[in-house]
């Protein structure tokens, strides 16, 4: 909410009708921090950053996985659409990585590319095989209109040519391999369509720390910001990991991050 009152401030500060929907916004985004002022992801901007670059990353995984199993349906086109979306929100903490940068292109051109591909009925081509800079901000708010109208369907002055796609590698941006489907992503997966999909690659766990099941916060522990950008950085390290399909380094990174936040201490 923060991001779309600065940007409609942006657009349209001063007719009525944006007047009364900037200022019902304000009063809500008030109103939110009443509500959520114990939430150290409302009141702290490193928390809150970290909290919506996890989210949106989480969903560009699953979307990317997704892809390159060649399982194209509607939510794997949502789940790219809306990680541009959230990357686009993190600009309210600063400027956006150069990783975050091209996430946030790639994103957008394979929900756009994939999205008119079905429409067409052609068969997406798996992965960054090749992308067009021309014309990806029209295909993207094309596909964007139509999967926030709950369709596929997009409209008739589609100007998007599949068979336009370029066969070479993308060279513009680095996508690891993506990881497998995290907890709480989207459910809707279509039935047996035929195509194999990969299989893991099997992994030798760490055994978990024995003494975090032990361990004990001395009194209340206070964490400070300096703490907290550690924790995000172990946690960083581990979903950089899993991206690779890292499993042991993974490990590691999110048992130091929550031996931090536990007791204060690395």
């Amino acid at each position: 909410r923060l991001y779309a009152m600065q940007t409609g401030m942006k657009i349209d500060s001063k007719t009525p009708e944006c007047r009364k929907f900037l200022s019902k916004l304000m009063d809500q985004l008030e109103a939110m921090k009443k509500q959520f002022g114990d939430n150290e992801a409302i009141t702290q901007e490193i928390v809150g950053s970290a909290h919506v670059e996890n989210y949106a990353l989480k969903m560009f995984l699953y979307a990317d996985n997704e892809d390159r199993a060649g399982q194209f349906h509607k939510n794997m086109i949502k789940s790219f659409y809306t990680a541009s979306l959230l990357i686009d929100v993190l600009t309210v903490f600063g400027e956006l990585s150069e990783e975050n940068v091209q996430h946030r292109k790639y994103a957008r051109w394979k929900a756009a590319y994939i999205h008119n591909c079905l429409k067409n009925g052609e068969t997406p081509q798996p992965g960054p095989i090749g992308m067009e800079a021309e014309g990806i901000d029209a295909e993207r708010e094309e596909a964007g209109s139509s999967l926030q109208g709950g369709t596929t369907q997009p409209s008739a002055s589609s100007t998007y040519e599949a068979n336009n796609i370029p066969t070479g590698n993308y060279t513009g941006i680095h996508i690891p391999p993506g990881a497998h489907a995290p907890a709480n992503t989207p459910a809707e997966v279509p039935h047996n369509t035929g195509i194999n999909t990969i299989q893991p690659a099997p992994q030798n766990i760490p055994p978990v720390d024995p003494s975090l099941y032990s361990a004990q916060s001395a009194g209340e522990v206070r964490l400070t910001p300096e703490d907290f950008a550690r924790a995000q950085k172990y946690c960083k390290y581990a979903g950089s990991a899993l991206q690779y399909e890292d499993v042991s380094t993974a490990v590691q990174n999110l048992q130091k991050a929550l031996k931090l936040l536990i007791t204060g201490r690395e």
